[in-house]
């Protein structure tokens, strides 16, 4: 095992520490699954589907505020499991999370060509195949394609120019939820709410199954620690208060939409953007689709910080090929783990649009599986190692520990074959699947 990363730069202030975590919660999904959402639930039970998500998942950050501020170190997660599970336990812990981090990036890189077709409806051309029924055209790719070099260029030359980027594009999505928030309080009908559930629980669930996907995004802080130029108890509060932040977005804006458009105007379209049109005409629903390319660019620029720092931690510690733990000599920036992600986001348009729900779920599956290993580790290291410096000290940790553990596992049953929510067989398994076999196999040859 080679050094933990002291050769990265501490650059990250409290506002690009919060805009990150925060800008990697509020994606393009809040644009583009609204609809979803209130159709699968009701109007109640999509936000009661994001609040049963939302506890487990203040609770894991909870443990995560104590482990960042005790261990402020690059992996995050990687790092703790690590004290706590052992080589094993900890490569599934960050690979699980890694496989999280790549997903996104690949959302977003078809995100991206999909909301090009909201300002330009034709401009898809040169067809190249079908996937699952969805036209793939060489146009579209080149937007993805396109879109991930931009973001992969601006993390290879810095975390700096990186978070510089997030903080920005984090003020324009604000101010287009903002603006989408009081257009629904000035003009919109509460008769527009109902129906308030459809489906009963297995709509509420329905919902709370994708939820764990929209909350990745604030273990970005633990695996950047190294670089934050923050107390160690504050990196704790962030952490908590972008969960808190990132909740309350998206209530809102199942709120907004809801109050906006009727039942039977929900669509497969951008229904938020439609939303926003019924409150201020084209200007609305223009500045609200703005948005939501600020939310994946924010969404996208994070999980290629987290996800690179996660895969340099790894190859580090000898479990990735050892060229992935490189840092570039002028840059300070994990360059080739940035380059590995990036190359894998470029390859996800190539799948068409239909890889947008399959991503979702596999991920937000895998996500709840590192949870629930970082619930271990946290009440692993309570008991082997009480002394441990612990700056952001949970009161009553181990209770709120067992909560956690007990939460993700509820989680996990969401995912699971019985479930009215479980994976689908052979294609979102089978995404889940190949990738533990692909890490495994690093990790043999390591």
């Amino acid at each position: 095992m080679t050094d933990s990363g002291h050769d990265l730069k501490r650059v990250l202030d409290l506002k690009d520490t919060l805009a990150l975590s925060f800008g990697a919660m509020v994606g393009w999904s809040w644009v583009i699954l609204s609809g979803l959402w209130i159709s699968n639930g009701g109007s109640l039970g999509a936000m009661l589907g994001f609040a049963l998500a939302g506890l487990p998942i203040m609770l894991i950050g909870l443990l995560y505020a104590e482990l960042a501020s005790a261990m402020p170190v690059v992996g995050g997660e990687h790092e703790y499991s690590l004290r706590a599970l052992g080589r094993l336990g900890s490569f599934v812990c960050t690979w699980a999370i890694v496989f999280v981090y790549v997903s996104v990036c690949a959302f977003e890189a078809v995100a991206l060509p999909t909301v090009i077709e909201y300002w330009l409806p034709d401009y898809q051309a040169g067809f190249l195949w079908q996937v699952a029924g969805w036209d793939v055209y060489l146009s579209w790719v080149a937007v993805g394609v396109a879109g991930s070099a931009a973001v992969t260029f601006v993390n290879y030359i810095g975390v700096k120019s990186s978070a510089v980027v997030q903080t920005t594009v984090s003020v324009l999505i604000l101010v287009a939820g903002a603006m989408l928030l009081s257009g629904a309080l000035l003009k919109g009908s509460p008769d527009n709410l109902q129906p308030l559930f459809t489906h009963g629980m297995a709509g509420i669930f329905s919902v709370a199954v994708m939820a764990p996907f929209m909350f990745v995004g604030f273990d970005v802080i633990p695996q950047a620690a190294q670089e934050i130029h923050l107390p160690a108890r504050s990196i704790g509060r962030v952490l908590l208060g972008s969960i808190a932040m990132a909740l309350a977005w998206y209530v809102l804006i199942i709120m907004a939409v809801a109050l906006l458009i009727p039942a039977s105007g929900l669509g497969d379209g951008l229904v938020t953007a439609d939303a926003a049109g019924t409150a201020w005409g084209p200007v609305g629903a223009n500045l609200l689709v703005l948005g939501g390319v600020g939310g994946i660019i924010t969404s996208w620029n994070a999980f290629m910080v987290g996800g690179s720092r996660a895969v340099f931690a790894m190859a580090r510690h000898d479990m990735l090929p050892a060229w992935l733990g490189r840092v570039h000599p002028t840059y300070r920036t994990p360059s080739n783990a940035i380059l590995a992600i990036g190359l894998l986001s470029m390859a996800a348009p190539l799948c068409g649009r239909v890889l947008l729900v399959w991503i979702v779920d596999a991920g937000s599956f895998a996500v709840v599986i590192a949870y629930i290993l970082v619930a271990v580790s946290f009440l692993q290291l309570r008991r082997r190692q009480p002394d441990m410096a612990r700056p952001f000290r949970l009161r009553h940790g181990e209770r709120i520990g067992w909560l956690a553990l007990m939460g993700s596992l509820g989680l996990l049953a969401l995912y699971l074959p019985g479930s009215p929510s479980a994976l689908l067989w052979p294609v979102e398994w089978g995404l889940v699947g190949a990738w533990f076999l692909l890490g495994f196999a690093f990790y043999r040859f390591r």
